[in-house]
């Protein structure tokens, strides 16, 4: 499988990535012995990325690696992140330790090659999201002293909240690598908004962060699952997927999705879920796509369709509008 460069970092990803989230559930609810064949055959396919976080599954994701991934460390490549909540605001730096130990302690490791702020930033700080300015100021410099201890390889976070406020932190060089919003829905990542599509402008984030030298981690590749071009939901995945940046609903994006499929029939890809797949690792800016699955036979697919390269430059262009 091809790798690619993960900016400043030096670390080469596989272009596809093993989701570990609850939005495809098997490392959340999956049956044991489906969690540890499922590890064994990405790595066996060329994956060398795993992304996985704090708040999936409340802790369920990362424990589940710690177990599944012990043979494997050397091969693997490790993300995760965490979330500050409004009552952390007061201290960050002693939270932002304090979460990463309790992670290390689910996934059974000393370090992690990757820790990534989960909150969305804004430019108001409230609940959940974040004020842009705490996590330069304080959010920072406290994932600083966790890679002076040792205790991660490199820092990032998560491009989802306010536009403005992503391109700010990306700007800032402050952060070795984001986590982009970019699929057949909402191209803005990687170029215009086409023309009376819902969501939000990210402004070309994929070539800002490659401006600064960050690698790029591409979230909602599939727009949560919306990209195969149905409302069904395996029992494993998560059943309400809220949209991040597209439509205002599921069932809004499931619409357009099928906009597409006259592609499909045209032989340009053998499915929706291909074609959405193909048309994110196009982009020479994208380090790395994540997949989130609920079956081996979603990995598998996944893995064959980006083993097929990137979709034609022309194909690219109709999707983007």
């Amino acid at each position: 499988m091809q790798k690619r460069r993960l900016g400043r970092t030096g670390l080469e990803l596989s272009v596809l990535g093993y989701g570990a989230g609850a939005v495809g559930g098997l490392m959340t609810k999956g049956a044991p012995a489906d969690q540890e064949r499922a590890i064994a055959r990405a790595i066996e396919l060329g994956i060398n990325y795993v992304d996985t976080a704090a708040l999936y599954g409340n802790g369920a994701s990362e424990t589940t690696l710690g177990r599944v991934l012990k043979p494997y460390r050397s091969k693997v490549i490790l993300g995760t992140k965490f979330r500050l909540k409004a009552a952390d605001r007061s201290r960050v730096a002693a939270y932002v330790a304090q979460s990463l130990d309790e992670s290390l302690k689910r996934l059974n490791l000393d370090y992690v090659d990757l820790l990534q702020l989960h909150n969305p930033l804004a430019a108001r700080d409230a609940d959940d999201q974040m004020d842009v300015e705490i996590a330069l100021n304080e959010v920072v410099p406290a994932l600083q002293k966790l890679v002076e201890a040792g205790k991660t390889r490199f820092i990032g976070f998560s491009g989802v909240g306010e536009p403005a406020a992503i391109l700010k932190a990306v700007d800032s060089k402050a952060f070795d690598t984001v986590q982009v919003v970019y699929n057949a829905l909402n191209p803005s990542a990687g170029g215009p908004l086409p023309k009376g599509a819902p969501g939000l402008d990210y402004g070309r984030l994929l070539d800002r962060a490659k401006a600064a030298d960050m690698g790029t981690i591409v979230i909602r590749a599939l727009a949560g699952g919306a990209l195969a071009g149905t409302e069904a939901r395996h029992p494993l995945a998560m059943q309400v997927v809220p949209p991040i940046g597209s439509a205002p609903d599921f069932a809004g994006d499931v619409a357009r999705a099928k906009e597409l499929e006259p592609l499909v029939r045209e032989g340009v890809a053998s499915s929706l879920t291909e074609l959405a797949q193909r048309f994110v690792i196009a982009h020479p800016a994208v380090t790395t796509m994540l997949v989130g699955y609920s079956t081996l036979d979603q990995l598998e697919e996944a893995a064959a369709a980006v083993n097929k390269g990137p979709l034609p430059a022309d194909a690219v262009k109709r999707i983007a509008g």
